[in-house]
């Protein structure tokens, strides 16, 4: 998943074209938060091409406000001053550490937005990318923790109750642009279907594509070793979906690979676990951090939090239990009207890891 980064130029002019179906979409794209935003609308839509700039003229706002990289934004004020007393911040920005302090608690610590300093020691926010010695792991991992920030919700401040503590919100910040920009397009004076991406990593598919044929979006779910290879087909109708792997994100040290998802638990990337991990949410903001979170504590522990969620569901591709074994795909709070497995393969085993098969339905209606 991609980080939060610099402000982005203009975005190219739409473009129509078709969709896999038989109905086009106007396409409109622009760089922004280290990597491409794109938004997808019927191309007959009167006002379509105004609706996608503006969308996306949101999405750039959003970004100047909540970026490590710019000394003047709202966050970076927070970090500069919060370890010296109360900061007033902006009520979107309160609501969204409210969301991430409470997926912090939920995932018992694996997912964190206080990450900065850490991001900072394995070089991930400014570069080089590097291995820290222990020393500095260590002191980055003393700066960082949730349990450090101090809401007040009254008065809409956040205060820090140690100094070098530093907020990155990487691995939230992206999904939430993409629901401020299907808010613009849901508050349209004309009801009409979206798909709202923020680069390989979040999206929400608003309503379902101009076809009378189809009742949701599908979308492909991309092998994480080999991406012209996919594993099945995932269904969305006004849902989210976030995505984390390290399989695109990571660098090599003395033969050993290092992914940019770091675990604030122990301060380190993990050297084991799943290829990659996407969650279905109501919110792309929840989607992305719960699909952090996951990443770090696997499939088991995931489908406790899931079970009680019955708005949620999950999909992790996981490597092959034995050398020359089937890649899984275990599913997770997914029916047949959410996920459509690939084509029988030998090269991939598709498990189900609900505690109660058929006992509910959180998918969309097909």
């Amino acid at each position: 998943m991609l980080g939060l980064g610099s402000s982005a130029p203009a975005a190219p002019r739409p473009s129509v074209s078709n969709a896999g179906g038989s109905y086009q979409l106007l396409k409109a794209v622009r760089p922004a938060m280290g990597g491409w935003f794109e938004v997808r609308l019927p191309h007959f839509l009167p006002g379509a091409a105004d609706l996608a700039t503006r969308a996306l003229d949101a999405i750039e706002v959003l970004e100047s406000r909540l970026t490590v990289y710019r000394d003047d934004s709202e966050v970076a004020y927070l970090n500069s001053n919060a370890a010296r007393g109360p900061v007033e911040v902006a009520p979107d920005l309160f609501e969204l550490l409210q969301t991430a302090i409470a997926i912090h608690r939920e995932t018992a610590g694996a997912y964190d937005v206080t990450t900065g300093a850490l991001s900072t020691a394995w070089g991930f926010t400014r570069g080089p990318k590097r291995v820290p010695s222990d020393r500095e792991r260590l002191d980055a991992l003393a700066r960082t923790g949730s349990n450090k920030l101090l809401l007040d919700p009254e008065r809409k401040t956040v205060a820090f109750d140690i100094d070098g503590l530093s907020i990155n919100l990487g691995s939230i910040g992206k999904g939430h642009a993409v629901d401020v920009a299907t808010r613009v397009v849901r508050d349209y004076w004309l009801p009409t279907a979206a798909l709202i991406h923020g680069g390989r990593s979040s999206l929400f598919a608003l309503g379902s594509p101009p076809d009378i044929l189809s009742s949701a979006w599908d979308l492909s779910v991309h092998h994480p070793l080999d991406p012209a290879a996919t594993l099945g087909t995932l269904h969305l109708r006004d849902r989210a979906m976030g995505t984390s792997g390290a399989t695109f994100q990571s660098f090599d040290e003395a033969g050993r690979l290092y992914g940019h998802i770091i675990d604030p638990r122990t301060g380190e990337p993990p050297t084991s676990g799943p290829l990659s991990v996407s969650v279905l949410a109501p919110t792309a903001a929840e989607a992305d951090a719960l699909s952090t979170a996951f990443f770090l504590i696997g499939p088991d522990r995931a489908a406790q939090i899931l079970a009680r969620r019955r708005d949620m569901g999950a999909l992790f591709v996981l490597p092959a239990e034995s050398a020359g074994g089937p890649l899984r795909v275990a599913t997770i709070g997914l029916t047949a009207r959410d996920y459509t497995p690939p084509s029988r393969s030998a090269a991939i085993e598709v498990v189900s890891l609900d505690r109660s098969p058929g006992s509910r339905d959180r998918s969309n209606p097909r």
